[in-house]
C-alpha cells in the first residue's frame, strides 16, 4: 500500500482511551473505518479481552490473526487484531529466543499465564510490542498499515499502560526485552502517535478525561482529540419557561391545558435546563485543556454498521 496522511488526523497510530461506558470501543471503531476511506487500508486492534471489536462488527470473536472486517467506498479496508497476552509472549520468546516448542510446553503448565500475571508490566509491553510491530511493518518498502487504531484500556490505566519504559525498568536492565520497551516508548512518543480521549458530557467522565491528559502531557505523549460522545442537541435554549408559555404552546398544538399537564412539563422544562447547564460548563472544562473537542451525536437507534459508518463521517469532518 502506498502512504496515505489523512491532513485532519496526520497520526498513524491512533490510540483511544477513555472511562468505562463513554463508548470508547465503539469511537476507535468509527475512528478506524473512517481512516480506511478512500483506499487506505487501517488495522483495529484491542488488548482487553473482551472482544468488544467482534460484537460491534457481528462477527465471530476474533483469533490472534489479522482478519478483514470491513470493506469502505474507495477500495479501504479494516482488518481487526484482538492481541491475546499469552499469544504475543509466545511469538516474542520464539522471535527473540527461539524457544518456538519450548514456549508451547510452557503454556501447557500454565507457565504463560503465571508470567504476565506476576508481571503486569510484562503482559503491557507485550501488547504495546505488538501494536508497535504492526504500526511500523512495511514490505517493498511501504507500510503494510495506513494508519493503527488502538482500542486502548481505560483512562485510569492509560498512563501506565503507555509508560513501558518505566514499567519494564522494573523487569530487566538489558537484553530483548529492554530493547523491544525502549522501541515502544519511542514510537509512543513520536510525532506517528496521537491518543484520543472519549468522554461524556457527565462529570465523573469529564474529570477522568482531564486527570488523564494531564498524565499523559507529564509523560510525553501527544494528546490528539477529546472526543464527546453521545452529545444531544439543544431542545430548549431559553434560560426559563414559563408555565404561561407552556400552556400557549400546547393550546397551539391541540393537547389539554389542564394544571397537571402544564405543571408537568414546567417541572421537566426546568430539570432539563439544570442539565443543560451542567453541560455547558462541562464543554468550558474540555475547552480549557487546549485540545480539539469534537462532539459525535448520539444514534438512538442503537449502533450498527450503518451507525458506525454516520460516526466515522461525522468523525472524518472534525
Amino acid at each position: 500500500m502506498g502512504e496515505h496522511v489523512n491532513s485532519r488526523w496526520p497520526a498513524r497510530l491512533h490510540v483511544v482511551t477513555g472511562k468505562g461506558g463513554t463508548g470508547k470501543t465503539t469511537v476507535a471503531a468509527a475512528l478506524a473505518l473512517g481512516l480506511a476511506a478512500s483506499g487506505r487500508r487501517t488495522l483495529l486492534v484491542e488488548v482487553e479481552g473482551r472482544q468488544g471489536i467482534a460484537q460491534l462488527f457481528e462477527v465471530e470473536p476474533l483469533p490472534y490473526k489479522e482478519l478483514r472486517i470491513a470493506q469502505v467506498a474507495g477500495g479501504g479496508d479494516v482488518r481487526a487484531l484482538a492481541v491475546d497476552p499469552e499469544e504475543a509472549l509466545l511469538e516474542y520468546l520464539d522471535m527473540f529466543y527461539h524457544l518456538g516448542a519450548a514456549g508451547r510446553a510452557l503454556r501447557k503448565v500454565g507457565a504463560i499465564d503465571f508470567a504476565t500475571t506476576i508481571a503486569p508490566g510484562l503482559r503491557d509491553v507485550l501488547l504495546t510490542g505488538k501494536v508497535k510491530e504492526a504500526t511500523t511493518r512495511s514490505q517493498d518498502g511501504k507500510r503494510i498499515y495506513d494508519a493503527v487504531v488502538l482500542d486502548a484500556p481505560p483512562t485510569g490505566r492509560i498512563g501506565r499502560f503507555l509508560n513501558v519504559t518505566a514499567e519494564t525498568a522494573k523487569l530487566a536492565k538489558m537484553g530483548p526485552i529492554k530493547t523491544q520497551s525502549d522501541g515502544v516508548a519511542s514510537l509512543l512518543r513520536s510525532p506517528i502517535t496521537s491518543v484520543h480521549v472519549v468522554t461524556l458530557l457527565e462529570e465523573m467522565p469529564v474529570q477522568e478525561t482531564l486527570d488523564a491528559i494531564a498524565e499523559l502531557q507529564a509523560l510525553n505523549i501527544s494528546v490528539g482529540r477529546i472526543i464527546v460522545n453521545n452529545a444531544r442537541p439543544a431542545l430548549l435554549t431559553a434560560g426559563k419557561v414559563t408555565k404561561a408559555e407552556l400552556k400557549r404552546g400546547l393550546a397551539e398544538a391541540g393537547l389539554p391545558t389542564d394544571a397537571t399537564t402544564v405543571n408537568g412539563l414546567a417541572a421537566e422544562a426546568k430539570a432539563y435546563l439544570t442539565r443543560r447547564e451542567l453541560e455547558e460548563s462541562l464543554r468550558t472544562e474540555l475547552a480549557e485543556a487546549g485540545r480539539p473537542v469534537v462532539e459525535l451525536p448520539l444514534l438512538p437507534g442503537g449502533i450498527d454498521r450503518d451507525a458506525l459508518d454516520e460516526l466515522a463521517s461525522s468523525l472524518m469532518r472534525a
